[in-house]
């Protein structure tokens, strides 16, 4: 749609006759054109605020048809026209951003991968942030920049100018935000290696705390106030230059409103928040100094050099949009007139310039686990020298005959060599079998002997009578209950426990009145297992006489084994 002022609308040319009107040589319907409320401008187009056609060579409509449609006619808004100086620069821009958004991205994967644990009170985004904000501007330079080559193509100036800034503006506050994420993570980089040796020399709720705290929300408070000052707004005035007349009387107060001169005075703000940010940094993870002098010499010294380069940077950035929102003339709003050296200049340099410091940077400096790890490591160097501990060199214990363990496959193929396994263990036990029955027959085989069958011993304490009976070779005798309440009651009574835990099937003496009041029968039978038992080990039988008269044991679990 072309709106302009009726300074700049012209008479249509006469024709053959009244009704006709003759367009560089081309005859059109004055009636039809009236009609659909047409109008001739003076910048060569024909216009009735819904459609827009050129009348300029070759571009001019062949004829118009009586419902108002054109025959070989051509749109105003055609990028017709070549590439100007402000698109030729522009790509250059762009391929620029492009090559360092490659790059921001080595340096996310070399600076995001962690080494470490992580730990609550540092987490890895905070590192990755200042990376994630410098695609943020790669991305919008690079889509800006591009539909900048429309801004120069277009005849009539449309959508393309309106999302050329817009993406510049957003560029703006992603280097604001990239530069802020880079002092901040810097602050909390110097707390990590500052509680490193010792955790708790610093508290987490005392004003440094409280301060790291809030002024991040600070900043981005005005990051987005800026935002909201620039974006949500009318765009419909910026494209109004379609002539000299209509950009000053349209174009211009709208790009120098007092939102534009608000928002560029708010990234100032941003700008002193970072200046703050450093300052308490400096002050709280390194080295004091007395006097103002001192301390800003102090101060000067300890910044990094990449910030002693960003900061005036983003400085002239900020400046910059000030100025643009008080001199059209030198802003990239202005489409047709506008200083391209300013532009460009004062605009994208400042953000490619950080970028590329940026970049730089994370190349040459290492990841901050490793970094830390190494920090760690000196440290631990420090204090063995300190005790005099000399760490041996990787040749000594090879030397001294000390190797280094092997993997858990090697270490259980030397344990399977140094016990036996498969047919050799097989054959061992062959040999065993063969050596004890050898014993048995010579009647080598005896109570306590090594060829006597493994069998799970009484329990008994070791300072009764029965453990003296057993010594001498006689059977124990039958279990006769105390009565009394003493120390030794007690004890049998968990030993008792136990024996009932372990053996669930063997017969235990009753308990509580009926305990001394066992049957005959209970009597002869307990008598009749010890005749048994007795017989067996008399004739030297492998077999426990217990299985013949009582239930096989059932075992429940490893417990009772």
């Amino acid at each position: 749609m072309s709106v302009l002022n009726l300074r700049d609308v012209l008479p249509f040319p006469g024709g053959a006759n009244s009704s006709d009107v003759l367009l560089n040589g081309q005859h059109l319907n004055l009636t039809t054109l009236e009609y659909w409320n047409y109008t001739l401008f003076s910048n060569g187009t024909l216009s009735n605020n819904s459609w827009c056609f050129m009348t300029e060579l070759p571009f001019t409509p062949g004829s118009v048809l009586e419902n108002g449609t054109f025959i070989n006619a051509t749109s105003c808004y055609t990028p017709m026209k070549a590439i100007g100086t402000r698109s030729a620069i522009g790509v250059g821009y762009a391929v620029a951003f492009g090559i360092c958004l490659v790059l921001v991205l080595i340096n996310l994967a070399r600076h995001g991968k962690l080494y470490l644990p992580v730990e609550k009170r540092f987490y890895p985004i905070g590192r990755r942030w200042q990376w994630y904000w410098g695609c943020f501007v790669c991305a919008t330079a690079i889509i800006g920049l591009f539909f900048g080559i429309d801004v120069d193509r277009y005849y009539i100036q449309d959508i393309p100018i309106v999302i050329n800034v817009f993406f510049w503006f957003l560029m703006q506050m992603g280097t604001t935000a990239l530069v802020w994420e880079a002092v901040r993570h810097w602050g909390s980089w110097m707390e990590r290696q500052f509680i490193d040796p010792n955790p708790f020399v610093l508290h987490d709720t005392d004003r440094r705390w409280m301060f790291e705290f809030w002024v991040p929300l600070f900043f981005y408070f005005w990051l987005w106030m800026n935002f909201f000052m620039v974006i949500p707004r009318n765009w419909e005035p910026i494209i109004r230059q379609r002539s000299p007349q209509q950009t000053i009387e349209q174009a211009e107060p709208t790009a120098t409103d007092g939102r534009f001169k608000a928002a560029a005075f708010i990234l100032l703000i941003c700008w002193f928040t970072i200046i703050v940010s450093i300052w308490h940094s400096i002050r709280h993870y390194e080295p004091r100094n007395r006097g103002w002098f001192n301390r800003t010499i102090g101060f000067l010294g300890y910044m990094p050099v990449r910030f002693a380069l960003e900061i005036p940077l983003l400085l002239a950035l900020v400046a910059y949009q000030i100025l643009c929102s008080f001199r059209f003339r030198l802003s990239p709003l202005n489409a047709e007139d506008t200083n391209y050296v300013a532009m460009y200049l004062g605009g994208y340099t400042p953000s490619l310039l950080i970028l590329i410091i940026q970049i730089i940077d994370g190349f040459v400096r290492p990841n901050e686990d490793r970094e830390l790890i190494h920090q760690r490591r000196m440290r631990g160097e420090e204090i063995n020298r300190q005790l005099g501990i000399a760490k041996k060199p990787a040749w000594w214990r090879r030397v001294n005959g000390q190797l280094p363990p092997d993997n858990m496959a090697d270490q259980v193929l030397r344990n399977v060599r140094e016990v036996g396994g498969g047919r050799p263990t097989a054959r061992q036990v062959e040999a065993l079998a063969e050596q004890r029955a050898a014993q048995v027959q010579e009647g080598q085989t005896g109570p306590g002997r090594s060829g006597a069958t493994i069998e799970m011993n009484e329990l008994r304490r070791a300072n009764s009578a029965a453990s003296s009976m057993r010594a001498r070779g006689a059977p124990p005798p039958p279990y006769t209950p105390y009565t009394g309440k003493s120390a030794q009651r007690k004890e049998e009574r968990i030993v008792q426990a136990a024996a009932g835990m372990l053996f669930p099937n063997s017969a235990t003496p009753p308990a509580g009145e009926d305990r001394g009041r066992s049957s005959e029968g209970e009597t002869a039978e307990t008598q009749q297992r010890l005749d048994a038992s007795e017989r067996s080990r008399s004739t030297g039988s492998t077999v426990s006489g217990l299985s013949t008269t009582s239930p096989p044991q059932q075992v429940r679990s490893m417990l009772d084994i």
